[in-house]
């Protein structure tokens, strides 16, 4: 298609930048960013977004010819709706100029620093939530001025604040951790402590680090919906994102004072839920819809089934996921005031049907040894503290312990994409039966602490012992 014929700014200029986003891929380009453009849009104030890559160029790459403008296409089960974004202004790319990027966020302009990294992106050990020391980029970043992880971006950039007297930007985490916040505050003092325990001192007293709970599901974009929509529009847009209709994003009111009514975006005009304390949303998010969606992805793939609303259709995993929420998930929380936690699991269900909305299996599979700790072993830990049988939750953690041995129930190899992938395979390789291999795996202390294997490992070993011998469907049709 020709270069005239390719998206463009249609509102204006770009707005003036008040945010920088750490970690610019699909969720938050379907999520915060839009939010905030509405936020904007309704209420003024300068909350233009500069997005940071900090890998690789290749989002950067598709935007900058469309001034970072794109297409959020809504796929719903009546078809689809087309909304542009244009909040965007600029994409830094952190490997090739960390000081520009460093630069940006040590800007007077900027009060938000936004975060959508991935669980691996915080460099913790998921078992404990405390930084891990021994993580090669946080090796580097104790003694470089110029980081490489997004904790060391943080530290930097606010060491250089604090250095020219201005106040700390407010460090907003959208990424699916329980006690996001907290989290990350505690990783971020942990650093900041090591490389100078002044700015420590002054972040523990001048930072805010609100929690938040976000929810809305985002498949990978494909080739094909980029030339659907070029089709469809007569403009190519190279960077398009997909979303199902539902959102929700939960957010404390806990933002740098120093701004005053300039801290943060008029969220709350658009929706968002802006409360004293998110934790009861973030264990109902996590635990019901991603506790389920890691459940599926497993037991789905290794079952055949390539997205989630192709598993959801199977009767034998529609009626697991049912009985996950009722037997085992739901009794392991208190719901948020107010809320029909029955009816968000319906509702959950209906969303996972979403024909529109191809989520694979394999892509929702990545990187689970970051997301079974708090996806899944908070729920198995808690049950196992009210002494409430949690076979379904077990079953899950068997068939990931399958999944990362590298071969599925046919004897065909898995692509795993985990940064723990090569360790956990040669556990898994390195025993001949199940019980070695259970027992090989739940030793991983970065995954599982030795109470909760100790416990577990019985009946994940049965678990695990019926998949290989009958199956996903005879073993969820055992447990029903």
């Amino acid at each position: 298609m020709e270069a005239g014929l390719r998206v463009s700014r249609q509102k204006g200029p770009a707005p003036k930048a008040g945010i920088v986003h750490l970690g610019l891929g699909a969720f938050f380009r379907t999520f915060g960013a839009v939010y905030i453009e509405e936020a904007m849009e309704k209420s003024g104030g300068d909350w233009g977004i500069i997005g940071v890559s900090l890998q690789s160029p290749t989002t950067r790459d598709l935007l900058a010819p469309q001034d970072f403008v794109y297409t959020a296409q809504e796929l719903g089960p009546g078809g689809s709706r087309l909304h542009q974004v244009e909040i965007l202004r600029d994409v830094l790319v952190a490997p090739e100029s960390p000081e520009a990027l460093l630069a940006a966020m040590a800007d007077p302009a900027i009060r938000i620093v936004t975060l959508t990294v991935t669980e691996k992106g915080y460099c913790h050990d998921p078992a404990s939530g405390s930084l891990n020391f021994k993580h090669p980029g946080i090796q580097h970043d104790l003694t470089s001025e110029l980081p490489t992880t997004a904790p060391g971006y943080l530290v930097r950039a606010l060491q250089r604040r604090k250095a020219a007297g201005l106040p700390p930007f407010t460090v907003l985490t959208c990424d699916n951790l329980p006690d996001n916040g907290r989290l990350v505050k505690g990783i971020v003092l942990e650093l900041a402590r090591k490389i100078d325990p002044g700015l420590a001192d002054w972040l523990q007293a001048e930072g805010r680090f609100p929690a938040t709970m976000v929810d809305r599901i985002v498949p990978a974009t494909k080739p094909e919906d980029v030339e659907a929509l070029a089709a469809r529009t007569g403009r190519l847009d190279a960077a398009p994102v997909m979303h199902e209709p539902f959102r929700q994003w939960v957010v404390e009111d806990d933002f740098v004072p120093a701004y005053g009514k300039d801290a943060r975006p008029d969220l709350g005009a658009v929706g968002v839920e802006l409360v004293g304390n998110v934790t009861a949303y973030e264990n109902m998010k996590l635990r019901m819809l991603n506790g389920t969606h890691s459940s599926l992805a497993y037991l789905g793939y290794l079952a055949g089934h390539e997205t989630i609303a192709e598993t959801i259709a199977d009767p034998v995993l529609a009626g697991y996921v049912k009985r996950l929420w009722r037997e085992e998930i739901i009794p392991s929380f208190s719901a948020p005031p107010g809320i029909d936690i029955a009816g968000y699991a319906d509702a959950l269900f209906d969303r996972y049907s979403n024909p529109g909305i191809q989520h694979r299996t394999w892509q929702i599979a990545m990187d689970g040894s970051q997301k079974l700790p708090q996806r899944i072993l908070g729920t198995l830990r808690d049950n196992l503290a009210g002494d409430r049988a949690c076979p379904g939750l077990l079953t899950a953690v068997a068939a990931w312990m399958i999944y990362v041995g590298g071969t599925d129930l046919k004897g065909e190899p898995i692509d795993v994409r985990d940064p723990l992938s090569d360790r956990l395979k040669a556990l898994s390789d390195g025993a001949s039966d199940a019980q070695g291999k259970v027992a090989a795996l739940l030793g991983v202390r970065d995954i599982f602490d030795a109470a909760l294997a100790d416990a577990i490992q019985p009946e994940v070993t049965t678990a695990y012992e019926r998949l290989v011998s009958g199956g996903v469907h005879r073993t969820l049709e055992a447990l029903a």
